[in-house]
């Protein structure tokens, strides 16, 4: 079965214990998970990084989760938000929706009910995106995670398929290792290891050898860039 699965998640959750509950069933999962403890640090995140999701409390210190995403809201960033709270009453959802939240959970809940409310969620937005991208003989199709060089299919790991779909979404645009960690890792990624190269180096390896056009290009000092 083939999941659709988005690559970078922020949580924001003050309780600890819920905390590494969620980011270790995510990580599991194949996500890329950071984790903010208050307010501040949270909205902090959402607005300098580009994630797919963003699963927000409700009651946090420093600034609530409804003040975080009015913010977020009012500055037009429009990344899927699902809130979390310990409260059940209906007013706090109306509240939570009526500012901009996509979903809404009450603790404690199972962690599998979360998958599924991210992978609804990720489908409603991918029905608006394309969800097939192409470059050349290149093709990727963003529902079913399948791709194909020359009508030939190609298998990928979660991280490798990661990658790829961050390069085709950017065509011609060179890309440095930091932007690609920041987007396809965490920001607890250590930049002094050689990992996005190794797995740069596996994409290659699956995409570009046996083609006399290769796709993938070293920009040298630099990073890397996808074109045909």
């Amino acid at each position: 079965m083939n999941d659709i699965k988005v690559m970078r998640i922020l949580l924001i959750e003050d309780e600890k214990k819920v905390a590494r509950f969620i980011s270790k069933g995510l990580t599991e999962e194949s996500y890329a998970v950071d984790v903010a403890y208050d307010g501040e640090e949270g909205l902090f995140l959402a607005e300098v990084n580009d994630y797919d999701l963003i699963i927000l409390d409700i009651m946090l210190p420093k600034k609530d989760g409804f003040e975080v995403l009015k913010t977020l809201r009012n500055k037009g960033v429009a990344t899927p938000v699902i809130m979390l709270t310990a409260r059940d009453e209906i007013e706090s959802k109306v509240h939570g929706l009526d500012l901009g939240a996509d979903d809404y959970m009450t603790k404690p809940f199972a962690f599998s009910e979360l998958m599924a409310r991210i992978r609804a969620i990720m489908r409603r937005k991918q029905e608006k995106a394309d969800n097939r991208l192409q470059l050349g003989d290149l093709v990727i199709d963003a529902v079913t995670r399948t791709v194909t060089r020359g009508n030939k299919p190609v298998e990928l790991t979660n991280k490798e398929y990661a990658l790829l779909e961050y390069f085709i979404r950017n065509p011609g645009r060179v890309l440095s290792r930091t932007m690609i960690a920041e987007h396809v890792w965490d920001y607890q990624f250590d930049p002094m290891t050689n990992v996005i190269d190794v797995y740069v180096n596996y994409l290659r390896q699956k995409i570009d050898r046996g083609f006399e056009k290769k796709l993938i290009h070293t920009i040298r000092g630099v990073g890397y860039v996808i074109r045909e």
